[in-house]
């Protein structure tokens, strides 16, 4: 077993709002690809630990062929990666912390995207996504943007 550790911030700034592929009415947020700080959170979680490159190295925001591209996308390619590697992923544990917009109602979406993305590679995989509010301090209490960390258990794969 291995555990990884992903993190991803993005500033308000374009729209519209995607997190875990949902599309939410509120403000977007900046980044090259439709900037899911979820998918890119949960992919940095399950790269590190299966030994390969990062999120910044596969999909480097200089490729002009990466522009708008959807994370959830780039998710299934990674949960192919960690398939191919030998590894399979048990258990994927996320927070999301934002002042706005309220997330609960996209929950139930939102792992059932990152379910389906994790594909062949999740298995019997077990997701848990949680919001949190930064309480007024710092960047993301002051509703500049959207912060999210995510924990990933990997087993080794029986066909590895």
């Amino acid at each position: 077993m291995r555990v990884g550790l992903g993190y991803d911030i993005h500033p308000f700034g374009r729209g519209p709002l995607v997190l875990g592929g949902v599309t939410i009415d509120a403000p977007g947020l900046e980044g090259h690809s439709d900037a899911d700080a979820l998918a890119h959170a949960i992919a940095d979680s399950l790269l590190g630990p299966a030994g390969l490159p990062d999120l910044g190295t596969l999909y480097p925001s200089s490729d002009e062929r990466l522009a708008n591209a959807s994370s959830m996308d780039l998710l299934r390619d990674v949960a192919g990666r960690v398939a191919d590697a030998g590894w399979s992923v048990a258990n994927v544990d996320v927070v999301v912390a934002a002042e706005q917009p309220k997330l609960a109602p996209h929950l139930a979406a939102m792992r059932a995207n990152v379910l389906s993305a994790l594909g062949p590679a999740g298995g019997e995989t077990h997701v848990a996504i949680r919001p949190k509010h930064g309480e007024g301090i710092g960047a993301i209490g002051r509703g500049e943007g959207i912060a999210v960390w995510a924990v990933a258990l990997l087993e080794q794969s029986m066909r590895a």
